[in-house]
Order: C-alpha cells, then sequence, then structure tokens
C-alpha cells in the first residue's frame, strides 16, 4: 500500500481483462474525484512516462509471439519502474490522488496466464517498484469472451498483440484475477463491469467511500 509517511495522496488502480471498459471508467472516475475538489492524476500502464511509453511501443506491437513471457515481464517491470519513479511517487508525494488504468495486478495475470510465477513477477516489482502497491483496486470483471469482442471491435486493425491471443489464454487471465481478488480482498474489489457506464461508476465509488474525504 502507499504508506510511507512521504506519501499523502491516494493510488487507485482499474484492473480487469480486455474490454472491460477500465480506461473509460478511469476517465469516469477522475472526474467524479475532481467534483468532490480533489487534485487528480490519471495515467496508465504500461506507459505514463516518456521512457514507460517508449517500452510500451515495444510491448503491445507487432505478432503476438514477438515476446517471450519472461522477455515481457521484464520489459513490463522496466516500464513500471520508471513510471513509478517519474510520475506516480512524485504524484502522490503532492498529495494527488493517482488513478491508474492498469498496474501490477496486470502484469500478475497476463504474465502469470504465460507461466510465470507469481513470486518471480513481485520480486522484480519489488526491485523496479520498490514493492508500490495501491490503496485500492477495482477489478472490472467480464466474461473474458464478451470483453474481447468488445475490445476487437473497438479496435479493429489496431488491436494490440495481446487482444490476438485465443480464447483459452483469456479465460486463464480471468483466473489470475480471480485469484488475486480472493487472496487480498481489502485491496482489490470486483465490480461488475456488464452494465451501463453510469452504473459501473457508481459502483466504484461505493468501494472508494471509506478512502474519500
Amino acid at each position: 500500500m502507499t504508506s510511507p509517511a512521504d506519501i499523502v495522496g491516494k493510488f487507485i488502480t482499474l484492473e480487469g481483462g480486455e474490454g472491460a471498459g477500465k480506461s473509460t471508467q478511469a476517465r469516469r472516475l477522475a472526474a467524479a474525484l475532481e467534483e468532490r475538489g480533489l487534485r487528480v492524476v490519471l495515467t496508465r500502464e504500461p506507459g505514463g512516462s516518456e521512457g514507460a511509453e517508449a517500452v510500451r511501443e515495444l510491448l503491445m506491437q507487432g505478432d503476438e509471439r514477438r515476446w517471450g513471457p519472461r522477455a515481457e515481464a521484464l520489459l513490463f517491470a522496466a516500464a513500471r519502474a520508471d513510471h513509478v519513479e517519474k510520475l506516480i511517487r512524485p504524484a502522490l508525494k503532492d498529495g494527488a490522488w493517482v488513478i491508474c488504468d492498469r498496474f501490477i495486478d496486470s502484469t500478475r495475470a497476463y504474465q502469470g496466464a504465460s507461466g510465470i510465477e507469481d513470486a518471480a513477477i513481485l520480486a522484480l516489482h519489488a526491485f523496479g517498484s520498490k514493492a508500490l502497491l495501491p490503496d485500492r483496486t477495482i477489478l472490472l470483471t467480464l466474461p473474458p469472451e464478451r470483453g474481447v469482442a468488445r475490445a476487437t471491435l473497438r479496435d479493429g486493425e489496431r488491436a494490440d498483440r495481446f487482444i490476438a491471443r485465443d480464447a483459452a489464454f483469456h479465460g486463464r487471465v480471468a483466473a489470475c484475477f480471480d485469484h488475486i481478488a480472493e487472496h487480498e480482498p481489502e485491496r482489490v474489489r470486483r465490480v461488475d463491469a456488464d452494465y451501463g457506464a453510469e452504473r459501473v461508476t457508481e459502483a466504484i465509488l461505493t468501494e472508494l467511500a471509506d478512502l474519500l474525504p
């Protein structure tokens, strides 16, 4: 959690499989928090800093076999380390609420679904990002096949190399997210994403109520 004494803001992440509406809800949540008078920094992973955005281009484009699971895990960890150092920690220290579209749990789910041990991913995170965890993670849940269909329709020919993977892979990703939520219920809260955007935002705010001023 973001508990060190030099951190005074709050760190919120949105997680879930393809097409669950993370980017939409991140924007809606940012607007809702700003209406409450909070200062918000909206960011994403991979990306969020100049160095991390450069790594994003390497990770998201090209054939789905471009990188093996170990190389992917290392690249995500490198991008996250730069993102945390250059943007997330400074914003938190300055008192902002940071909302991030994906973070460490996506690596745990996606690379975990490819066979990388959770302990190895967390060890990389401990080294690269000093084990920073969100104050609250919202896991947007949606049947994988419906989410992939949404994402494919949304992105068309611009679909990234993760969306292109088979149904079995996306099923394993969903199972990994469920495992994380079951074992970290204080941090990770499930929200059903199979509703209209406004209703989903309301549910997210309910799950953040104890953190709001």
